[in-house]
């Protein structure tokens, strides 16, 4: 996952940092709870890093970290204690900053003395604020210099800069301290066996006007608003119960993340989509937060919903090279600050992704089978249908029949699929591939846009538009499987280069093919075995690429790391083609290594084999949070289970096949068709309670698209 103009690697975050995150807000610091300018820490607010120095000594010492824990994924209690001036190992002195972020920061610093005598403490904490863009920090390339004015009084320290006519601010409230133009200080004697605290308050000033209560103190119920809105957030999704406690802190830990993950459109308030990551892109993306919201369905429909609708609005309306927009083309990514604007031509959405066109109207085809009404899905089939204008007049660039992708400026990403390094594309001898570049997976989505469609063409008595696209999508199957599959290797190639020669590297894309229909009966067999292969299998996860390929390296982006969200759709492609074992045996891997990171899966790790590390080793700057990293536990769970609806046809399908250590499973509050039913699966048999009127249980699997379609095609026939 990149973004615009990224094919450079971000700054190490290192080991032992602190990341909290809500909505478009995120906060990194140290462990000891310290943000250095220098570092790729901040306290970011809508792309800007608004705090880019937070420094607390007491008597001269900077804090010794203790620990850091997450209360909540907006809220850590970060415990340090300070030095012993004399030299001595043990300090009497422990400092406990409990912070928390929303529209801002608020920080709760106490100080407890643990000695028998009085404790005299100066506590300086000393400001800076840089004001750059998210990018600009993430690269490490800080170039512009905002003109900044300090003003102290006795209740706060306000910050503001000026650039090229834009404003920019913040304030920093500080009851009681000695606040000047560098920062504060408080002189406190804390008693014998005693604690002293105080309240520290961030609050942003964007384009010159204050959010005024956007951070608020803690109500008079206990609650902030971050507590609120996840007590909200809780209350709508389904509550699991398994007999593995691991696995189940896991998908309790996924909700959490997903919940804190959800932003607002801001033209429509009432619409919820998920950003893509922290700490990098808390912004909307089109490939991630589609990808992401299909994976959460079971959990929250509405978030797939409000993705597509935010999306469909910003729908490419004209031929920009710019911003690489084009007529039909749904969105990469939103940046919300100046440099990214800049580099877009004063805009602030790049389009240069060659997948989200057709997710968008696969995950439309998913979200029509959840029981929204129909009008509300009706209002989006104009988009769908734009979308497949695109994929037929833009997409398909040189009229082969296969989409594919080639950057329209030279800042724009080279490679334009979900493996968006500069060098994610490659042979087998490691050479890259030269656009354009049809990706195979690509090919999978457009195959299942084109089904989906069909289905809900047929579903509406258009007869005609769905027998066409169901002949659009035979065509793309058949091609498909003449030109990628590489019969001596028995798999896939990765992709077809800008001379129509297969890109022969041995990669996990063709997993996403399993999932999506578009791979032949007798090849599955070729691709799971493959798939399975040391070379490709690492024992936490698929390896994005095959060891044994000339690009391998298990440290990189995309040459050799495994990818959850990657695994979570292969092991689905799996279980579509009958190949149990190996799905058990992937998520069980990849729910073991949530274990080393407390239940929580990183956006990726490093691809070395489980012999030879006994624990999953971290990428360095992976993404935690990560919003499909999130999901991923949801569809792996959930893909076992073979669970899912459909209810304009009045089902729902659960046929279980959770190996047995996974225990037995109960899950209620699980939305359905507007109610909430409950699923038991308990040795291996499911029940359901609660069901809507005219929904009714069916042990076995939910007709894929592909079969809705056959059949409806052989109905208008008769």
């Amino acid at each position: 996952m990149a973004g615009w103009n990224a094919d450079t690697a971000a700054g190490p975050l290192g080991a032992g940092m602190v990341t909290l995150v809500e909505g478009s807000c995120f906060c990194i610091s140290l462990s000891n709870g310290d943000i250095h300018s220098e570092d790729p820490h901040g306290l970011f607010v809508h792309d800007t890093r608004i705090l880019s120095g937070w420094r607390l000594t007491i008597n001269g010492q900077p804090l010794e970290s203790l620990a850091a824990e997450t209360k909540e994924p907006y809220r850590a209690l970060i415990v340090g204690r300070v030095p012993r001036p004399d030299g001595y190992a043990d300090s009497s002195l422990v400092v406990e900053r409990l912070r928390e972020v929303g529209a801002g920061l608020q920080e709760q610093v106490t100080v407890r003395n643990y000695s028998r005598e009085p404790a005299v403490c100066i506590m300086v904490l000393r400001i800076e604020a840089d004001f750059a863009d998210l990018f600009e920090v993430k690269e490490a390339r800080i170039q512009r210099r905002w003109d900044e004015t300090r003003h102290a009084d006795r209740a706060a320290l306000t910050i503001s800069a000026i650039w090229q006519d834009i404003r920019k601010g913040m304030v920093v409230q500080a009851s009681g301290a000695d606040i000047t133009q560098e920062g504060l200080t408080y002189r406190v004697t804390v008693p014998p066996h005693g604690h002293w605290s105080t309240v520290l308050t961030v609050v942003p000033s964007i384009e010159g006007t204050s959010p005024g209560a956007a951070f608020v103190h803690v109500n008079a119920d206990g609650l902030s608003p971050r507590d609120r809105r996840r007590r909200e957030w809780v209350a709508k999704i389904p509550v699991v119960r398994m007999g593995n406690r691991s696995i189940e802190r896991t998908l309790r830990r996924s909700y959490d993340d997903l919940g804190a993950l959800r932003i607002e459109d801001p033209n429509h308030p009432d619409r919820v989509v998920v950003a893509a990551g922290a700490p990098w892109f808390m912004t909307l993306f089109g490939r991630d937060s589609l990808w992401a919201s299909e994976m959460a369905l079971p959990v929250d429909p509405s978030l797939a919903l409000g993705t597509l609708q935010t999306l469909a609005d910003r729908q490419g309306t004209v031929v920009d090279p710019v911003s690489e927009e084009e007529p039909g083309k749904i969105l990469h990514e939103v940046r919300l600050d100046v440099s990214s604007s800049l580099s877009l031509g004063g805009k602030t959405t790049y389009y240069g992704s060659v997948d989200a066109t057709p997710l968008f109207v696969m995950l439309l085809g998913a979200v029509s089978r959840w029981g929204f009404a129909k009008d509300t899905i009706a209002a989006l089939l104009p988009h769908a249908d734009r979308a497949l204008e695109w994929i037929r007049d833009y997409g398909d660039k040189d009229g082969d029949g296969f989409v594919e992708y080639e950057r329209l400026n030279p800042q724009g990403l080279i490679n334009q699929g979900w493996k968006d390094s500069w060098d994610g594309i490659n042979f087998a001898d490691g050479t890259l591939a030269e656009p354009p570049i049809a990706l195979c997976e690509v090919q999978g989505y457009v195959y299942t846009a084109y089904m989906a469609r069909a289905w809900m063409a047929y579903d509406a008595g258009n007869t005609a538009l769905g027998n066409e696209l169901t002949d659009q999508a035979g065509q793309l199957k058949k091609r498909f499987n003449e030109q990628f599959w590489i019969p001596e290797r028995g798999y896939y190639a990765v992709a077809l280069d800008g001379k129509k020669r297969q890109v022969d590297a041995c990669a996990s894309n063709m997993g996403h093919c399993l999932w999506l229909g578009i791979v032949d009966d007798d090849k599955a067999p070729q691709v799971a075995e493959r798939l399975m292969s040391p070379e490709m299998f690492s024992g936490w996860g698929v390896r994005t690429l095959a060891s044994d390929m000339g690009a391998y390296n298990p440290a990189s982006y995309h040459n050799g790391s495994v990818w959850p969200h990657d695994n979570a759709i292969i092991a689905a492609g799996l279980l579509r083609y009958g190949f149990v074992t190996q799905a058990q045996r992937i998520s069980t891997a990849l729910l073991e290594a949530a274990e080393y990171s407390d239940g929580r899966l990183p956006e990726l790790f490093c691809g070395f084999s489980r012999d030879q590390l006994a624990a999953p080793a971290p990428y360095p700057t992976a993404c935690s949070p990560q919003a499909w990293a999130a999901t991923t536990p949801i569809l792996l769970v959930t893909s076992l289970m073979r669970y899912d609806t459909h209810v304009s046809r009045g089902g729902l399908w659960v046929d279980p096949v959770l190996p047995e250590s996974y225990g037995d499973l109960h899950i209620t509050n699980a939305p359905l068709a507007g109610g909430r039913i409950r699923i038991d699966i308990a040795n291996s048999i499911p029940s359901v309670q609660g069901l809507p009127e005219g929904i009714t249980f069916h042990r076995g699997h939910r007709p894929w698209m592909t079969e809705l379609v056959e059949w409806a095609r052989l109905r208008s026939k008769t």
